[in-house]
């Protein structure tokens, strides 16, 4: 097969560009110097969220999560698909009205949501501690193990006989119209779309992403806990920390029984070693929201690697700096699941010159070549 496209990064969001293209008549190759749904997306809970920290991102996660909807009757039982909604805890006053005041702008952009008072949280999620004051529930919000769509996307979805996925071939220089091979071959292309996360700026050492690491811990199988996808509403705040180190409660009920714990946040390492004094500090702070949680057996803990942007949105769209026909699709920090199939559907629409379906100016990474002349 002769590709009209070529993709460096077979994680969630390439996955998810080379079945949009694919499905556009495209003929789609995707190069990983590992293989199919590693690196973040390996690492990652696999939330699939309305977030509305900014209008860009309220419109990008918003519309992705319809994709995942449209999309979840297609999936398999082992890709692990669930609708079991978000639930934001309030842990004071305080927080109460940060959550009165963020189902007020999802009302009004006619996203499902509910209050519910301390006694309606507790009869939604008795393991909750009895000091939490209330919640706001998203009721569509969802959980899926992407490392599995990954490969579905690529393999067995309805482009997936335009698609042909190379496993082990690591990419060393992009250039225009065809990218180098470790081995020193060269590959040509109309378009190549760099999709391969923080490994991208090993391509282009100019692309804004900062490494966020994050810690993560699983535990073994218990009866039911809790049913939704919990978070503190404090989370927003640690979310966007840019320096240090910052944990949030973030719990998760996996299909299978078990209890995926996050999340931590760190801009000052690359060191991938799990770092104990950090998971102890992001359990602790679990265990004020679940106290139950300390009696549990925890069987796996891990780390993985953010790309963030400066601005918290992703670059989608021409990667510029005179290199015609490449493009990028990187920066999603925490969000790359949610907004994976939103990003395939931005990028293969200015790359085949369509219709956007929403408007995708914050996302172009000229953004920052603009910035970077203005402070020049």
């Amino acid at each position: 097969m002769t590709a009209d496209v070529l993709i460096v990064g077979a994680g969630i969001v390439g996955a998810a560009c080379a079945a949009e293209l694919a499905a556009r008549g495209m003929r789609v190759e995707m190069l990983d110097a590992q293989g199919i749904g590693g690196g973040a997306t390996a690492a990652g809970m696999g939330h699939i969220v309305v977030m509305n920290d900014s209008p860009a991102e309220f419109a990008l996660s918003r519309y992705s999560r319809d994709l995942w909807l449209e999309l979840a009757p297609q999936l398999r039982e082992r890709d692990a698909f669930r609708r079991c909604g978000t639930l934001w805890v309030a842990a004071d006053d305080e927080e109460w009205q940060a959550a009165r005041e963020m189902h007020a702008a999802f009302a009004a952009q006619n996203v499902a949501a509910q209050l519910l008072d301390a006694s309606a949280l507790r009869a939604c999620e008795p393991a909750l501690a009895e000091s939490m004051v209330g919640g706001l529930r998203i009721e569509h919000d969802s959980i899926v193990y992407a490392p599995t769509v990954a490969q579905w996307l690529l393999t067995q979805s309805p482009a997936a006989a335009k698609i042909r996925v190379r496993p082990g071939t690591p990419v060393t220089a992009i250039g225009a119209r065809g990218v180098t091979l470790a081995d020193g071959g060269y590959l040509s292309a109309a378009h190549v779309i760099i999709a391969s996360g923080l490994g991208a700026q090993q391509l282009m050492p100019s692309l804004p992403l900062q490494p966020k690491k994050g810690h993560l811990l699983i535990t073994d199988r218990y009866p039911v806990l809790i049913h939704h996808q919990l978070l503190e509403l404090g989370y927003i705040k640690s979310a966007h920390h840019a320096l240090g180190t910052s944990v949030a409660f973030n719990a998760q009920p996996r299909p299978t029984g078990q209890l995926l714990l996050g999340s931590s946040r760190q801009f000052d390492t690359t060191d991938p070693a799990v770092e104990l004094p950090v998971l102890a500090q992001m359990l602790h702070r679990a265990a004020r929201y679940l106290p139950a949680l300390p009696a549990l057996n925890g069987i796996r803990a891990w780390t993985g690697f953010r790309a963030a942007s400066p601005d918290g949105l992703p670059l989608i769209g021409p990667a510029g700096d005179d290199r015609a026909g490449v493009w990028l699709a990187v920066g999603h920090e925490g969000l790359g699941v949610t907004t994976s199939l939103a990003t395939a559907r931005l990028l293969a629409a200015q790359i085949t010159a369509s219709a956007m379906p929403i408007p995708a100016e914050p996302y172009l990474p000229a953004r920052f070549a603009t910035q970077r002349v203005a402070h020049g």
